[in-house]
């Protein structure tokens, strides 16, 4: 007997309803390990095992899927620090700092969009974004200021923000960071940095650092000199991406043309300013540890050089933290071994002064007081102003204490 021809077609497939956040979180994934630049709609699909015309039923275009997964990167920060049953300041703090240590280490992989990848953001997306950050440091900060009433709301913010900064340094590097043990270490270096002394906030002056030239009014002899320092200007200000050689050229008063006798090409401009901030940063390294009378003085100095570093080159710094991914292959694979290289020379200091800290926390901590730096750095303009170097150092120094 024959059968139906019902009896023998397959089952539909059906499509799952959660199809579109999948395709956000591939995508938050990849640009969080690659860059935005550097993903395709294409390499978004295989990801989620889908052909690249069905990303388009979802989301008209890559740019749509940026906004969705910095979106949601956030909303899972608002959701978990909602609705906290706490009723008194402390333990409504406690609450809130382990809700946040639990999303940073559970979405690690995609947490970074917040810190770099948002600088793709239009204006439009870029102030919603920095809207709801802004709601979340409030939610934070009114339990603090009931804590230490001496505090300004500025400085609460800042202190705040600080401990969102050590939360988020689990993106920023590869070795695993799971689990509770992660969470914890993480709450507890928040809770030191919220009862750390709090800086004294900078005024913002009428012309922002960022707004004007690098180079400032004398201009580098080396037009080789130049060109960097307008290359890491630009790249810092716009993404790698976005800046041509040409705009390089323009910026440092040459043709196009003369810039490829310097340099072969762009990527050229970026590995060289990646090996200058690796040697100038290993030198002052073991400066710092050479002059130093004890491993407790030398993690000091060794912070210290650090922070010097980032407010004396603040460009070459973020530039140095954000474009890795841009990198010809043979120069970013040398570059991070030197990067470890570098963790792990604060890492051993930090285990000489805390002999019985694991390597596991102690590297935790070491990438924490890393972004604490240059995240407090950049939240006062790395101005030097009334100490503000200073106490961005005390800081970093209390995280490597916690």
């Amino acid at each position: 007997m024959r059968q139906a021809a019902s009896d023998t077609a397959p089952a539909p497939v059906r499509r799952p309803k959660d199809r579109k956040a999948r395709i956000a979180l591939a995508g938050a994934e990849l640009f969080c390990e690659r860059g935005y630049h550097g993903v395709s709609v294409d390499e978004i699909a295989a990801a989620v095992g889908i052909s690249g015309p069905a990303v388009y039923r979802h989301f008209p275009n890559k740019y749509a899927i940026l906004v969705h997964a910095t979106r949601e990167v956030v909303g899972a920060l608002l959701a978990a620090t909602g609705q906290p049953a706490a009723s008194n300041a402390d333990g409504l703090l406690d609450e809130l700092l382990r809700a946040l240590a639990e999303v940073a280490v559970s979405r690690r992989r995609v947490a970074g969009l917040y810190q770099w990848e948002g600088r793709y953001l239009t204006p439009e997306h870029r102030q919603e974004f920095a809207a709801s950050m802004a709601t979340l440091v409030g939610r934070v900060a009114a339990p603090l200021r009931e804590l230490r009433p001496e505090l300004t709301a500025a400085q609460a913010d800042l202190l705040v923000n600080a401990a969102l900064s050590a939360f988020g340094s689990v993106t920023t590097y590869r070795a695993a960071a799971t689990g509770a043990d992660t969470e914890h270490l993480l709450t507890r270096v928040a809770w030191t940095l919220l009862r750390t002394d709090a800086p004294t906030v900078p005024l913002r002056r009428r012309t922002a650092p960022e707004d004007t030239p690098a180079t400032g009014p004398v201009r580098p002899a080396s037009r080789r000199e130049l060109l960097l320092i307008e290359a890491m200007r630009l790249f810092h200000r716009h993404g790698y991406h976005a800046v041509a050689v040409e705009d390089i050229g323009r910026a440092a008063g040459m043709q196009a043309s003369s810039v490829y006798r310097y340099f072969p090409g762009k990527a050229d401009l970026l590995a060289a300013a990646y090996y200058r901030a690796t040697d100038r940063l290993t030198g002052a390294t073991t400066a710092a540890i050479a002059e130093a009378s004890d491993p407790a003085d030398a993690l000091h100095r060794v912070v210290r050089a650090y922070v010097d570093f980032a407010f004396g080159q603040s460009d070459l710094v973020a530039v140095y933290l954000a474009e890795n991914n841009n990198l010809p292959d043979r120069d970013r694979h040398q570059l991070r071994g030197a990067q470890r290289l570098h963790v792990e020379e604060w890492v051993g200091l930090v285990r000489a002064v805390r002999p019985d800290l694991p390597a596991a926390d102690a590297r935790v901590l070491v990438h924490a007081a890393l972004n604490v730096v240059t995240d407090v750095g950049r939240l006062g303009r790395f101005d030097r102003t009334a100490g503000y170097d200073d106490q961005t150092a005390r800081l970093a120094l209390a995280v490597l204490h916690a």
